[in-house]
């Protein structure tokens, strides 16, 4: 759980710099962060996708990636039966109005770890990164990199406000992030088996992708509908097998 690690600590390290520096980043800087990080995971999304296809005949490259396409379809449709986004919209709405509410003169603790956990774990790229770790052979996914920036950067600017208690958030990201990743770890050998886990790979790398669209503010993706896809991925691989 290299990456898992990698996230927690940049939560804390967030959280220390946002304390310890009272001046927020400048526009330009965030301007830097937000272009750096978009790029960053355009690169890896597309990256884990093409190594997931690459090698291939050109019929068998075109049937994965219509099952790729597929999958997110049908995902997204179920995504939006459960509500998936709108449970990732009102958690963000309740941070929000923690925000608002909050008195940096009177910090409580306990604000700072409910608001920053609830905003790390609700990141359906914490969820890809996850899955992604847990198929990898390295057992590193560096997309865990840019989530961990993210993060941090987010505490920075929470601790001002709830103070300390924004570092314990790491524990809860650890522990949730830690469950996907052991559970898919545990199914790999499987997947691998019954070659499934490409078609896992190449949808969440697409996934990965679309949440470069929408840190670079190209398009608004309800990006947490599309969850489902990485269990359906594998199903209609089984089933076209």
């Amino acid at each position: 759980m290299i990456g898992v690690a990698i996230n927690a600590a940049g939560i804390v390290v967030g959280a220390i710099v946002g304390q310890r520096r009272k001046k927020r980043l400048t526009v330009a800087n965030e301007s830097f962060f937000k272009v750096a990080m978009g790029a960053a995971t355009v690169f890896l999304g597309l990256q884990i996708t093409w190594q997931s296809l690459y090698g291939t005949s050109i019929g068998v490259f075109f049937k994965h990636l219509v099952i790729v396409l597929l999958s997110m379809s049908l995902g997204k449709l179920t995504g939006q039966l459960l509500r998936l986004q709108k449970l990732s919209n009102s958690i963000g709405r309740y941070a929000t109005s923690k925000m608002s509410a909050a008195n940096p003169a009177a910090k409580k603790t306990s604000d700072g770890l409910v608001v920053a956990a609830l905003l790390a774990c609700a990141s359906p790229l914490g969820i890809f990164a996850s899955v992604q770790e847990g198929l990898s052979a390295t057992g590193f996914a560096p997309v865990f990199v840019v989530k961990a920036v993210m993060d941090g950067l987010a505490a920075m600017a929470f601790v001002s406000v709830f103070g300390w208690g924004v570092m314990l958030a790491a524990i809860p990201v650890v522990a949730f992030q830690g469950t996907i990743f052991l559970l898919v770890k545990s199914l790999s050998p499987t997947l691998a088996n019954q070659s499934l886990a490409d078609s896992i790979l190449a949808t969440n790398g697409l996934l990965i992708f679309c949440v470069a669209l929408i840190v670079l503010n190209l398009k608004k993706i309800e990006l947490a509908d599309y969850i489902p896809s990485l269990a359906i991925a594998p199903l209609i691989t089984w089933l076209l097998k």
